[in-house]
C-alpha cells in the first residue's frame, strides 16, 4: 500500500508502469509566504513547512486550497 503520508492520485498503468495523475500546484502560505509544491487534489491535510499553517484541506475530489495558488504543473 502507499504510506499514510503519502497523497494519492488516480493510477494508470502505462508500459507496465503506476503513474499516479495528479497536477502538482505551488501554493504561497498566507501568513508567512513560503511557497512549497503539493498535490492539487491532496488525500491528506497539508500544512506549510516553515509555519505549520494550513494550506489544503482534503475535500473528496479537489482539495480546499487555504493559501495562494502561484503555478500549476500538469
Amino acid at each position: 500500500g502507499t504510506p499514510d503520508h503519502m497523497p494519492q492520485g488516480k493510477e494508470v498503468r502505462a508500459h507496465g508502469v503506476i503513474l499516479m495523475v495528479n497536477e502538482f500546484i505551488k501554493i504561497k502560505c498566507p501568513d508567512c509566504s513560503n511557497e512549497q509544491i503539493t498535490f492539487k487534489k491532496a488525500a491528506t491535510t497539508v500544512t506549510c513547512h516553515v509555519c505549520g499553517s494550513t494550506l489544503v484541506v482534503p475535500k473528496g475530489g479537489n482539495a480546499e486550497i487555504k493559501g495562494e495558488v502561484i503555478e500549476v504543473y500538469n
